[in-house]
């Protein structure tokens, strides 16, 4: 239930911390105290829009704050999936709008988004309002509460994951009719753009290991004469690096170096030693560049291959419009893929029907079954409406909830229309078009009493439901609130002194002028100011002791 509202720096409200309890709720006040401007701020909480005119003025933010206790175990995998904590005692759900107009969200102190918001508030707290007497002609809302009534929640999940299910293979089995459709009227160009790259057949890095030869054959012959050049260097004379070192490691072993003060002690190599390694290494050097230097030929007839094949991926890549020449072998590999599903697609396509005509026809029975429970619901539900009904003054109510069968859909395959009459020999009709105001009034109030036990929120808040009604019918629709706050948390804005009567506690809104702006103050009544609350709803601004007596005798009635 709603344990607490906290309102900071919102409309006329400077700030407010109401503390409500179990039972009936009544809130009272005059028409503009502000009332409204708490279903305002308590609709952030639910997920409403955000609009930085609401900050008082010379505010930075308005903040909203909620906590609720005594959480319901269904809320526990709604938590889950948005990755929050579970603590079935206490919850705290706080809004914040900032004068740019943005607004942030917390639940338990950890930022999250308004449509888990709206998720798990929706949950918890339900406002009704005029504007929800008007959605009872939906046929939508009209679905919600044939449902509730007819305990087929699991059936329908079991249904939407199947029509789902049917969604999805429909989708592919068209998208892939339309992928081999089009595929066939384009098969012949496909075919030629497949031929002519399977002719050149492009491998991934050809293009520039040809380049690289390519440019190495055209300078054959300047490499070739210095890698020679390089090589006489080394060794191929009298002269070369190799035969002189080998000259001076002959002299270096005929040399004792401790004469001259050279250790030969010690971990380093003797010099003997190190000009042997120095040989051995030019004379890999000498070898490697013999070996290249006996690749190098300037061919004209492999210079010239080298040039077509280079020439005709440099055209290829030109006429197909890609950057590189790798791309013309992912171009080749899908096209081939084109090709191959345009001459197999027809096998996975009466699969994927096969599919669908199976999943259809599960839809359907889930529709039937779905169908039989909304009818006995239907029925049910009009039997208890019409008599919970009556004594709310609607004595002559026909009310009807019927269910027809039409075309199948997420929701399954029914229409749901409340049909009634109000009068005597009058040809029921349409919800919308046979009740007043008033009428409408009383007739929600039943349906949410009726649904009380069903709906599984912790609160309901009224807002002036009540309204077109007074005398003898105010006084039982104040009584089927109190029975709905049996099963729940139900706050009650009203003008009327009967039901006011029936809370188990009363707060009151009212406009104080302070020196510079007027705030809305909210004051929870004791036992004498709820008195004289009630006595000020029945007799007007004056107060007489006949009034005060005869708010006595209704709270007495309570």
């Amino acid at each position: 239930m709603l344990r607490k509202l906290t309102i900071r720096n919102y409309a006329l409200i400077d700030s407010l911390e109401l503390e409500f309890g179990p039972g009936l709720t009544i809130i009272t006040g005059e028409t503009g105290a502000g009332k409204s401007i708490m279903l305002g701020a308590l609709s952030l909480i639910m997920g409403g829009r955000a609009d930085s005119r609401v900050i008082a003025d010379g505010g930075s933010k308005s903040v909203v704050e909620a906590l609720f206790s005594n959480l319901t175990d269904d809320l526990e995998s709604l938590f889950s999936e948005y990755d929050l904590d579970w603590n079935p005692e206490e919850l705290l759900i706080r809004r914040e709008i900032a004068a740019n107009g943005r607004s942030r969200v917390f639940i338990n102190d950890v930022p999250v988004t308004l449509g888990a918001l709206s998720a798990i508030s929706s949950r918890l707290i339900d406002i009704h309002s005029q504007h929800e007497n008007a959605r009872l002609n939906d046929p939508s809302a009209q679905l919600e509460i044939i449902d509730a009534m007819s305990d087929n929640e699991a059936l329908r999940k079991r249904y939407a994951a199947a029509f789902s299910h049917f969604v999805e293979i429909r989708s592919k089995v068209k998208r892939l009719r339309d992928e081999i459709e089009k595929a066939r009227e384009n098969k012949d160009y496909l075919q030629f753009q497949y031929d002519g790259l399977k002719t050149l057949s492009p491998k991934r890095g050809e293009l520039e290991e040809i380049e690289r030869r390519f440019e190495l054959l055209s300078d054959a012959d300047e490499i070739r004469n210095r890698l020679q050049f390089f090589k006489s260097l080394l060794g191929e004379n009298d002269r070369g690096a190799i035969d002189l070192l080998r000259a001076a490691k002959a002299e270096a072993d005929k040399v004792d170096y401790s004469l001259v003060g050279i250790s030969t002690d010690g971990d380093a190599p003797q010099i003997p030693v190190r000009l042997e390694n120095v040989i051995v290494e030019l004379q890999d050097i000498f070898e490697t560049i013999d070996d290249a230097a006996a690749t190098v030929d300037a061919d004209p007839a492999a210079l010239d291959k080298l040039s077509q094949r280079m020439n005709a991926y440099y055209e290829a890549v030109k006429h197909y419009r890609v950057k590189t020449a790798d791309e013309l072998v992912d171009m080749m590999e899908s096209i081939g893929a084109q090709l191959q599903s345009i001459e197999t697609g027809g096998e996975e396509l009466p699969a994927l029907e096969r599919e669908g005509k199976k999943i259809a026809a599960e839809v359907k029975e889930l529709g039937k079954e779905l169908t039989a429970t909304r009818v006995e619901g239907a029925a049910k539900f009009s039997e208890v409406v019409t008599a919970a009904a009556r004594p709310l003054g609607l004595h002559n109510l026909d009310f009807r909830a019927s269910v027809e069968i039409g075309k199948i859909g997420p929701t399954g395959q029914d229409r749901i229309d409340f049909i009634c009459a109000f009068n005597k020999n009058q040809t029921p009709g349409p919800l919308a078009k046979m009740a007043s105001g008033g009428e409408m009034s009383r007739l929600m109030l039943t349906i949410k009493g009726v649904l009380a036990g069903r709906m599984n929120l912790p609160t309901i808040i009224f807002d002036e439901i009540d309204t077109g009604v007074s005398g003898e019918i105010a006084d039982k629709m104040g009584d089927m609130m109190v029975r709905m706050s049996e099963e729940m948390q139900v706050m009650a804005i009203t003008h009327l002194p009967q039901v006011a009567a029936k809370g188990d506690s009363h707060f009151k809104v009212f406009k104080k002028d302070e020196a510079t702006r007027t705030v809305t103050h909210v004051n929870r009544l004791d036992a004498e100011s709820r008195v004289r609350e009630i006595a000020a709803m029945m007799s007007g601004s004056e107060v007489g002791e006949a009034a005060l007596n005869n708010a006595r005798t209704l709270l007495g009635e309570r």
